[in-house]
């Protein structure tokens, strides 16, 4: 069996974050979705909750399952899960300089440990969760970049700030 991880803090999982996830499962015979802490981001949802919410966007693959990760490094956490291949969405040109910088130093860690690199469909090339993130401090409308769980979880979250 091939297992794949695609880590990723995902706050919030955006269309871009489930085709990769779908097309992921159609190359291996399991996806396992790690929810990693980023620390150098403010989050929208906690890690618990984008768990739930990405196991709901999921649901209809299944063979990807969603787990969340604290306090350990990505090679670690695919050598505990008996991971072959991280799997990484690539928008643009920046993406994947940051993403082979990053390949390379998880390789040396693990060289069991392969990156396999998806280019974005054009239509989702544009879209980061912190742009998105940031469209939403101003009241914008990013709900066709959002699966329907993560738009039904922000009206709830913009309900109880408003009540």
């Amino acid at each position: 069996m091939t297992r794949a991880l695609f880590p990723g803090s995902f706050d919030p999982l955006t269309m871009g974050h489930l085709d990769t996830i779908e097309r992921g499962a159609e190359l291996f015979d399991e996806v396992i979705v790690g929810v990693f802490v980023n620390t150098s981001k403010k989050s929208l949802f906690s890690a618990e909750e984008r768990v739930v919410l990405i196991t709901k966007a999921v649901a209809h693959l299944p063979n990807v399952r969603v787990i969340h990760q604290e306090h350990q490094l990505t090679v670690e956490t695919a050598k505990e899960l008996g991971v072959k291949a991280l799997i990484r969405g690539i928008r643009n040109v920046k993406d994947f300089e940051y993403e082979r910088g990053i390949a390379q130093m998880n390789h040396h860690l693990n060289s069991e440990l392969e990156t396999v690199f998806l280019l974005a469909k054009p239509e989702y090339s544009h879209i980061s969760s912190s742009l998105l993130k940031e469209v939403l401090y101003f009241n914008g409308d990013v709900s066709i970049y959002l699966p329907p769980v993560i738009n039904e979880a922000l009206a709830r979250k913009q309900d109880q700030n408003e009540a």
